[in-house]
């Protein structure tokens, strides 16, 4: 199996782990990868629960159609993501419900918007920034994506779900899912005072766990 099949299939068994477990629903997120020559996207109305790593959508970097099914109409905010941070190699993007709802809460810090609840939240998704509102597919949204992925892994959509991006393909699942835990954890406390990490523990974290 050469590289690019053994990422499609990587792709798949992601994307159906996923939506097994809850964190897409219908034909909601998107996901893809980089290869060699382009990047592999899933298909536009396609469902995570399954998807044809045969058929997964193959773009150049400038956003043009090589092969496979019709791309996802949010391919751009992959390319934006891409283009801002060269040593991302995956990018997860969902509609998962706590990432979303906290994302509809007024915003407080839109550079560090999510709270230092435990160290894994820090050590896998760092600050994450909100983003305002943006119709789906509205193309300003790349250009958004594109400044605020310069110095953030993950991203907030408001009232729309994160854009997280990784390393490689099994970082970016696994901060995603961290993010959709910690957004959890984050309404469960929101009408508590909750001990957050304090700048000396960050530190600390940075210090041992630099950021992937």
């Amino acid at each position: 199996m050469n590289e690019e099949a053994r990422i499609r299939d990587e792709i798949a068994t992601y994307a159906a782990s996923l939506h097994h477990r809850g964190y897409t629903h219908g034909s909601t997120g998107n996901i893809s990868a980089r290869v060699e020559d382009g990047l592999l996207v899933s298909p536009a109305g396609s469902s995570f629960a399954e998807l044809d790593p045969a058929n997964l959508s193959k773009l150049d970097f400038e956003g043009n159609h090589l092969s496979g099914g019709a791309p996802t109409k949010e391919s751009f905010l992959h390319l934006a993501v891409y283009a801002a941070r060269p040593k991302a190699r995956a990018v997860v993007h969902l509609h998962s419900p706590y990432a979303v709802a906290l994302s509809c809460l007024t915003a407080k810090n839109p550079d560090d918007e999510v709270p230092k609840l435990t160290a894994y939240g820090h050590m896998l998704c760092g600050k994450v920034a909100l983003l305002p509102y943006y119709r789906p597919g509205d193309l300003a949204l790349a250009e958004a994506v594109k400044q605020k992925a310069a110095d953030h892994w993950c991203i907030l959509l408001a009232q729309h779900g994160p854009v997280v991006a990784g390393t490689s393909l099994k970082s970016a699942v696994y901060a995603s899912e961290e993010l959709e835990q910690t957004a959890r954890l984050a309404l469960l406390l929101r009408d508590a005072a909750p001990n957050t990490l304090n700048q000396s523990q960050i530190a600390d974290l940075d210090q041992h766990f630099p950021a992937w």
